[in-house]
Formats: structure tokens, C-alpha cells, sequence
């Protein structure tokens, strides 16, 4: 017995994992176990005898239990600090967490934001789905208008219901039906002039949709900021200042803009401005097709036809807006020729930012 107890101190100690500890204690200490057969095989001795052999097994059999216990105990430790051949030391620094970054077209988004904050605007927001007097009719863009072609508009056809549960996102105030997702952000500012009176300074940034081909300059989803300001006097000084000084904000004190007459059904008169390419500080490149400009936005006084549909006196009140894509100043900003690179998820691409 008391080689066997030894023999049993031996294995116990080489014990690596709880399993081996396991088996050793079944072996020894089950039910069919060694300790158990030989307090089985007493019962045949004598009585005086049968009481001695029985304390000295079951002390044996205590001890063994014991021994069990205190390696399981340090295999449990072990396993907490590293193994007897490679321990943790704790009082080095720990491995840092990888601490997920907001996407750089947000960043850009909330940088865009902090400037137009700075200028006076406040931010507003609206659906991504829109009715189509909102996207369209309201701004001045009629039924025959190039951009209401099924090609570049997403069309939702909205879900049958009775008269009494139609709601604003599929009937009107004007009884059209024809819900869209939202090809520019433009909707916010109606919906705002419907619930405000002058002086009114907002920026309505979001997603819009557009039924386009994905290639390196377009997508169906991008992102606009819109802005608008009405006011009595306003006049397009105004809207020459706000936007000089957000390109500089935004690009550098150094960098110059230019107005080009354009058209938008919705303002009048309109323009697109144009800031000098960065690549080549105006010298013209092949970024900028020889030119020394790049295109950047979007602009002009508020049409008159507009302030009809919100009830605004268009010989008392005057107003500008603009719209910009949050894609395209990213690409001018950091030299990005591939818009498509925004919406990969490549760690290696977004990790610079």
C-alpha cells in the first residue's frame, strides 16, 4: 500500500492537464478504483486486524484526495498565468486593443459641418425617402425635366392602403403618390421653409440615391450638404463669401475659387464654382485636364418660383443655396482618384485616415 500511495504521488505530479489529473483520481479512488478493491479484500482478516489495515487504507486513501486537490489547484493557476515553461509576467504592459476609427468620409462629413457651424448655420435633417412633389415639383423641377427619368431616380412603389390609413409617405398634400429615394438633399430645405419664417441659415447633409453605373467618379449612393440662407437683402456677395471662406477653411488660405455662369431649375441665377486643382496650384495637370480648376459644387439665388410653393414674398425675402458631395471634396482633399475605395472596407486604405 505504501508503494502504491508513492507510485500514485508520482503520476499526480506529472499531471499536466485537469483530463490526466481525472483519470489518476478514477484510477485510484473510483469506484472501481484501487483504493476501493482493497477495501473490499479487509472483510477477510480478522476483526482487530481489519480495523487497522481499514485506517491505514483509509488514511491513504485521504491523503491521495488530497494530493488531487492541491495539484488541480495549480494546474488552475498555471493555466491562468502561462505554462511552468513560459509564465506571464503581469507587471509588464498589457497588449493595447485595436480601437476602431470613425469612417473618413464622417470625419470629412463633421469637419464640412464645423465650419458651416462656424459660419452661422445650424443643421437639419430629413427622410431619405421623399414624396415627389418634395424631390421635384417644389423645387421647381417639372414633369418634362431630364432628371426625373427613370434612369436617375429610384422609384418606390409604396404598399396598398385604404383611405383612412394613408400617411404623408405615400400621399401628399398635393395627392402625388410617387415616392422616391431622395436624388439630392434639396427636399430638407422646403420642408423647412414650410415650417419657418426668414431668417433662416441651415445645412441638410445626408445619403442620396441616383440610378448610376459604380465607377471611379460615380455611385447610387453618395452623400450631399446642402445649404441654404433666406433673409431680406441677401444677394449673391453673400453666397461668394460663405463658400471663398469655406474653401479656404477646407482646402487652405491659399487656394483660389471661381463662379462660372450655370443652370438649376431651382435658383436663379446659378452657378458652379470651381477650386484651383491642388496637384498643380493652378499650373494644369491631368487632374484637372490641363485647366489648373476643378469643379467643386453647386450654387445660385433662390428661384421665385420656389418661395411660391413655401408662401414666402419673393419681393421681400432673397435667398441663396448651394450643394456639395461630401465624395468629391474627400478625393480633391486627400488625392483619391477611386470614389469606390470609400465603400471597400480595406483596413489598409481606411487606416490612414
Amino acid at each position: 500500500m505504501k508503494e502504491m500511495e508513492k507510485e500514485s504521488f508520482k503520476e499526480i505530479s506529472e499531471a499536466r492537464t485537469q483530463e490526466e489529473l481525472e483519470r489518476i483520481r478514477l484510477k485510484y479512488l473510483g469506484r472501481k478504483g484501487i483504493i476501493t478493491e482493497n477495501l473490499s479484500q479487509i472483510s477477510e482478516l480478522p476483526l482487530e486486524e481489519r480495523k487497522l489495515q481499514g485506517k491505514k487504507i483509509n488514511d491513504i486513501k485521504q491523503h491521495i484526495a488530497e494530493e488531487i486537490e492541491k495539484r488541480k489547484s495549480d494546474l488552475k493557476e498555471k493555466s491562468i498565468s502561462g505554462t511552468s515553461e513560459s509564465k506571464i509576467d503581469i507587471t509588464l504592459p498589457g497588449k493595447p486593443f485595436e480601437i476602431g476609427k470613425i469612417h473618413p468620409l464622417m470625419q470629412l462629413m463633421n469637419e464640412v459641418k464645423d465650419i458651416f457651424l462656424g459660419l452661422g448655420f445650424t443643421i437639419a435633417t430629413g427622410p431619405d425617402m421623399e414624396s415627389d412633389y418634395y424631390n421635384f415639383t417644389a423645387l421647381n423641377i417639372p414633369k418634362d425635366h431630364p432628371s426625373r427619368d427613370i434612369q436617375d431616380t429610384f422609384y418606390i412603389k409604396p404598399k396598398e392602403q385604404n383611405a383612412k390609413s394613408e400617411s404623408y409617405s405615400t400621399v401628399t398634400k398635393q395627392g402625388e403618390k410617387e415616392i422616391v429615394l431622395r436624388t439630392h438633399t434639396s427636399p430638407v430645405q422646403i420642408h423647412i421653409m414650410e415650417k419657418n419664417k426668414p431668417p433662416i441659415r441651415i445645412i441638410a447633409p445626408g445619403r442620396v440615391y441616383r440610378h448610376e453605373a459604380v465607377d471611379a467618379s460615380h455611385s447610387y449612393i453618395f452623400h450631399q450638404i446642402e445649404g441654404l440662407a433666406v433673409d431680406e437683402d441677401i444677394t449673391f456677395a453673400d453666397l461668394k463669401a460663405v463658400l471663398d471662406s469655406f474653401i479656404k477653411k477646407m482646402f487652405g488660405s491659399n487656394v483660389l475659387s471661381r463662379f462660372r455662369p450655370s443652370y438649376f431649375p431651382f435658383t436663379e441665377p446659378s452657378a458652379e464654382v470651381d477650386m484651383q486643382c491642388l496637384i498643380c496650384k493652378g499650373t494644369g495637370c491631368s487632374v484637372c485636364k490641363q485647366t489648373g480648376w476643378v469643379e467643386l459644387l453647386g450654387c445660385g439665388m433662390v428661384n421665385p418660383k420656389v418661395f411660391e410653393f413655401v408662401n414666402y414674398d419673393s419681393n421681400k425675402y432673397t435667398g441663396y443655396a448651394f450643394g456639395m458631395g461630401i465624395e468629391r471634396i474627400a478625393m480633391l482633399k486627400y488625392g483619391i482618384n477611386d470614389m469606390r475605395l470609400f465603400y471597400e472596407n480595406d483596413l489598409d486604405f481606411l487606416k490612414q485616415f
